[in-house]
């Protein structure tokens, strides 16, 4: 018989729905039940894609007699963390705190109210591996709630106090300096893996936020050394396994040096992330590859994680018919069958397949060179190559598509989809996607009209048709920023003032004046035992960072003088933290780069299907100019002249399609020509080719150990 997840819209809870455990949503019933019988509270947290918290299941939740164990001495509590990353956040310290370690599944032990006195992550059935087993803690666990509980009690009030000192946000006010960036990059540089890219030399994750911070550096400061580790990263990121080469994305992270065995799931956010990581590497470097990487990425959330509504699904899990990562794996065998044996013989030397396989018997698709030197050693032209690999690559999509998917976690998030409207319309931007573009406004349709409640408060999570729990501060964050993107690549005024609305709303209910830093929840959110303030930047920019970067845009954007106020007094707040720990703060370090730069404000008069008016906007994204705001409108009489200050006066010039810069209260001359325009956005490039800056040319390269390739 299921139990009470049965009715959750979570693909998480639901998968639980039919353990014999007596499983409850966190809500008032179950709260008030552990109050009532002074049970203590058995609480397990993790989300659809994690691969332990599958096994987990399998050992201990589907047994029968652990399940007798847990319903006679505990009420249990199932939480996704990705629809309650407050909860999550706050327990998860309590972990780490006990334990020394967190990750999921979390499994915490919670006095009847609410305070935690025990936990841990992945519990064995048995005792294995010097792990106690799950039988056995939960009985010395209950047992300690009952027969020792004034210390229990007195050790989870020290617990709580713990937790509420290191939530409170304790920065001083540090001024704003190049010292702090400076000061990051080199304490970023020594980590760098000089040969294949990435940060340490064991499990490696993508880092898309730090790598936008050395892109950053590397323009800002001139510094080739910051934009070479980028490029290492991500040139071996998009050879290795962590890329899916048959249906593009990446998976979550590399359990190796080599980028070449990931963890499988794949996740919305991560792959958000990477396009426009690797969109702005391209607008760098001018690599053709990165371009393709973009585009295939793109093209994998639109075709495998689109719900019809608008939306975009959350995840991919890692496993499939019980195991993880036979999905995405081959035998040489296999591809020799559906490609033919010349075809297959070439496949199978691109990619590095062998008879004996690199992954339990299989092979991962991995790249152990350049194509272009592939292309050399066969003799065969490198356009020639690439066509034949495509063709190969397309056939082989076709019977993956035929095997038994992994569980799509089908549950639309926020904060995650904004992430993604907003990669989406800039790659439509840069690249001229226009099926990009109609997804992300789409994607913005359904966000602003099925994720608000009546009174248009921001709602966190969706699935069949219901929204529920009250949006948190990267909820709010990420939409206004992805709404203002897309202003930019559309010029339709009624996103700009979309992402107002939200910014003036995420202001009054996360910003505290006292502490003068946001909260992750608001003031309307339900009272639990902290208050978080998450400012770390983790798997994705804190709520934090992304709402100081969202305010110094938008600020710039329509010149309000509080947006900025409210940013600069966040990050001086930062200042000492980000120079401790720069891994960690990767957003922020953009965000101090937009408020140390003076922006570039360029205002573009025009019809956007008029191709003059379409080669001055390509001027304008030909080029990484991370700290630009970008305004326009169809023609001079448009109505948003009047609402928006930095289009005042703005005219066509002798009738044709006009830009203007301004930068630091003063403006250049208007200008009708993409190549005028380049030469005012970016003097350095002594106004280059528009198509040199569009990538159709290569830029140099730059490489820190160039002797180093995949494979070797």
């Amino acid at each position: 018989m299921p139990n009470r997840l049965i009715d959750e819209t979570s693909p998480y809870l639901q998968q639980h729905a039919n353990n014999p455990v007596e499983w409850y949503p966190w809500g008032p019933e179950a709260l008030q039940r552990a109050q009532n019988e002074d049970k203590p509270i058995f609480l397990s947290i993790g989300y659809a894609a994690c691969h332990w918290c599958h096994v987990m299941e399998r050992e201990s939740f589907e047994d029968p007699e652990i399940a007798g164990i847990m319903n006679r001495l505990f009420v249990c509590i199932k939480v996704d963390r990705e629809e309650r990353p407050d909860l999550d956040a706050i327990y998860m310290q309590a972990v780490v705190a006990v334990s020394g370690s967190g990750g999921w599944p979390m499994s915490v032990f919670l006095t009847p109210d609410l305070k935690p006195f025990y936990g841990g992550t992945y519990f064995p059935p048995e005792d294995r591996g010097g792990m106690p087993s799950f039988r056995r803690v939960l009985q010395s666990t209950e047992g300690a709630y009952r027969q020792r509980n004034n210390e229990v009690v007195a050790s989870a009030d020290q617990l709580v106090e713990h937790l509420k000192q290191s939530s409170a946000f304790q920065g001083d006010q540090e001024p704003l300096t190049r010292d702090v960036m400076d000061t990051a990059f080199k304490r970023l540089s020594p980590n760098i893996d000089t040969e294949w890219g990435g940060f340490g030399t064991s499990i490696k994750f993508p880092q898309p936020m730090v790598q936008e911070f050395l892109l950053r550096y590397g323009a800002s400061a001139s510094e080739p050394t910051a934009q070479a580790m980028v490029d290492l990263t991500l040139d071996k990121m998009m050879r290795g396994g962590i890329y899916d080469h048959i249906g593009g994305g990446f998976h979550r992270y590399s359990v190796d040096r080599m980028w070449l065995v990931p963890h499988f799931e794949k996740m919305l956010y991560d792959n958000a992330l990477l396009i426009r990581l690797y969109l702005h590497s391209y607008q760098v470097l001018g690599r053709p590859e990165y371009r393709r990487v973009v585009e295939e990425t793109a093209d994998y959330v639109l075709r495998d994680m689109s719900d019809p509504s608008g939306g975009f699904y959350t995840a991919l899990d890692a496993d499939s018919e019980g195991e993880e990562g036979i999905f995405y794996t081959w035998k040489r065998l296999e591809l020799i069958e559906i490609l033919g044996q010349e075809t297959g013989e070439l496949f199978c030397k691109v990619y590095g397949v062998t008879e004996d396989g690199n992954f339990e018997g299989q092979s991962i698709l991995y790249l152990p060179q350049e194509l272009s030197k592939t292309a050399e050693e066969l003799g065969m032209d490198g356009d020639e190559l690439v066509q034949q690999l495509t063709a190969s690559k397309t056939k082989l999509l076709s019977e993956r598509s035929k095997r038994v998917w992994p569980l799509r976690d089908e549950k639309v998030l926020t904060g995650w989809n904004a992430l993604t409207l907003g990669s989406l319309a800039e790659a439509a931007s840069v690249l001229g996607r226009q099926d990009y573009l109609r997804a992300a406004k789409a994607n913005a349709t359904f966000l602003l009209q099925s994720l608000r409640d009546a009174d248009g408060r921001l709602l966190r999570t969706y699935r069949d048709g219901k929204a529920k729990l009250k949006g948190y501060l990267e909820d709010y964050a990420f939409l206004s920023d992805g709404l203002l993107t897309l202003y930019e690549a559309t010029f339709e005024s009624k996103w700009l003032w979309e992402a107002k609305k939200l910014t003036d709303s995420m202001l009054e209910l996360f910003w505290d004046t006292n502490s003068e830093s946001f909260f992750s929840t608001g003031h309307d959110h339900e009272e639990l035992l902290v208050r978080p303030q998450e400012a770390f930047d983790n798997a994705l920019p804190s709520g934090a960072s992304a709402a100081t970067l969202l305010l110094l845009r938008l600020g710039s954007l329509l010149g309000t003088p509080k947006y900025a106020e409210v940013a600069h007094t966040s990050l001086r707040s930062m200042c000492s933290t980000i120079m401790a720990q720069p891994m960690g703060y990767g957003h922020w370090l953009c965000g101090l780069d937009f408020a140390l730069s003076t922006p570039k404000e360029v205002v573009v008069v025009g019809n956007r299907t008029e191709a003059s008016t379409v080669e001055l906007l390509n001027a304008v994204y030909s080029r990484f100019l991370p700290n630009k705001v970008v305004a326009g409108m169809e023609s001079e009489d448009d109505p948003i002249a009047d609402q928006l200050g930095l289009l005042e006066g703005r005219v066509l010039v002798n009738g044709l399609p006009t830009a203007y810069v301004c930068q630091n209260y003063a403006c250049q001359m208007p200008v009708t020509d993409p190549r005028a325009l380049l030469e005012q956005l970016d003097p350095a490039s002594g106004g280059l080719d528009v198509a040199r800056q569009l990538g159709k040319l290569e830029s140099p390269r730059w490489k820190l150990n160039p002797t180093s390739e995949a494979g070797e």
